[in-house]
């Protein structure tokens, strides 16, 4: 019933809904949809993670004052 990686497919989720018949089956499915939520909060705090890394690394390299051209 679980399958990785396929992120926010409604077609799946409706069709395991269909397929959720009895407790065990919509218990699986609700622990299915709660771990690929907290899959994608994960994916989006280390995006967060790697542009707040960059802005400081971006921010380092070109000083406290910024980058001033001299002609």
């Amino acid at each position: 019933m679980d399958e990785q990686g396929t992120g926010y497919d409604y077609v799946r989720y409706k069709k395991l809904l269909a397929e959720a018949v009895d407790e065990p089956k919509r218990l699986e499915l609700i622990e299915i949809m709660i771990r690929e939520n907290a899959r994608d909060r994960l994916e989006a705090q280390r995006a967060a993670d790697r542009i707040a890394i960059t802005v400081m690394t971006v921010a380092r390299v070109l000083g406290p004052g910024g980058r001033s051209d001299q002609f």
